[in-house]
């Protein structure tokens, strides 16, 4: 073990010290191009049964939100969780990183821990991010669950997501004030939050320079073609039609004002048919407000085999 990995993992230790009884996991690092990505490995997958579970999150959150689906398969699954470069544990990368870099950081991690038969299980950004790299590796993913994100280009902006991006203003109260990453530990859900979870989802974020990316991937929202990442994500959204015949099954917290149901009518547009489970009292925070349903979901569809000539196609 390298002096530098050892540091890595004193100090991603010392930073969820405060919380260990929530998130008891043992550190483990990738470097992608000189950055230290992050990401929890636990359990083992079981002879004979499905492969491993990945999760991808979004923003402001980090693997921390992921918690419960690690807890409640570690014992029957590897489970493996990455922070976004920026993001949680990981390196801080100055100047902030765009969606595609994002994609490729993960398949990154995909490719050296060799994950294949992936449940992949997405949220908020994570469902770009996640369908980015379901598309360019797609031997190795197999089913996925989709709670309220997207991974297609939309026209519509909420107006409190909308005054965040405002020149200036928006960048000093999210990554300054670090008001979008509070907020959201009251705004996301449909029952509160406890201080001890609002801390947690807080601690990676206490400071400019930790920040920066939960400001970045707000100013990444691309509205216009001219955007850097319009391109990316509009080919991602032209590429979901070939997952379609795989298991996916799609868990929408109904009271988000975030990924509102409008979102949700996007994913049935492009996957007609697929098990929706509608969450009436349920926030954009699924995983707080409703993590036994994502649960469910995931044992669901692990369940339904994956024909050879789907996964081919």
């Amino acid at each position: 073990m390298t002096l530098q990995l050892q540091a890595l993992e004193a100090r991603a230790l010392d930073r969820t010290r405060p919380f260990r009884h929530l998130y008891g996991y043992e550190p483990h690092f990738l470097d992608v191009e000189g950055r230290a990505l992050h990401y929890v490995d636990e359990g083992e997958v079981a002879e004979g049964g499905s492969g491993p579970i990945l999760c991808v999150h979004g923003n402001p959150t980090w693997s921390f939100y992921w918690r419960a689906i690690v807890d409640g398969f570690k014992d029957q699954t590897r489970v493996v969780v990455p922070d976004h470069l920026g993001m949680g544990l990981s390196d801080r990368v100055p100047g902030g990183t765009r969606l595609a870099e994002h994609v490729g950081a993960l398949v990154a991690l995909m490719d050296e821990l060799d994950l294949r038969d992936v449940t992949l299980v997405v949220h908020d950004w994570g469902g770009a991010i996640g369908f980015g790299a379901a598309l360019a590796r797609p031997d190795r993913v197999s089913r996925f669950v989709v709670t309220n994100t997207a991974a297609f280009p939309s026209s519509h902006i909420p107006r409190r997501i909308a005054l965040c991006r405002v020149p200036g203003l928006g960048r000093l109260a999210v990554q300054g004030g670090n008001a979008f990453a509070r907020a959201a530990t009251f705004m996301t859900t449909e029952r509160p939050l406890t201080a001890e979870v609002r801390a947690a989802l807080l601690a990676p974020y206490g400071s400019w320079s930790e920040r920066e990316q939960t400001w970045r991937f707000v100013a990444d929202i691309p509205m216009r073609e001219d955007h850097p990442s319009w391109a990316p994500l509009a080919g991602i959204a032209d590429g979901l039609e070939s997952l379609r015949g795989l298991p996916m099954e799609i868990v929408w917290g109904m009271r988000d004002w975030c990924f509102s149901p409008l979102f949700l009518a996007g994913w049935e547009q492009r996957f007609p048919g697929v098990p929706v489970t509608r969450l009436d009292d349920v926030g954009h925070y699924v995983m707080e407000d409703a993590p036994e349903q994502v649960l469910e979901a995931i044992r669901r569809v692990r369940q339904q085999s994956v024909h050879a000539e789907t996964r081919e196609g």
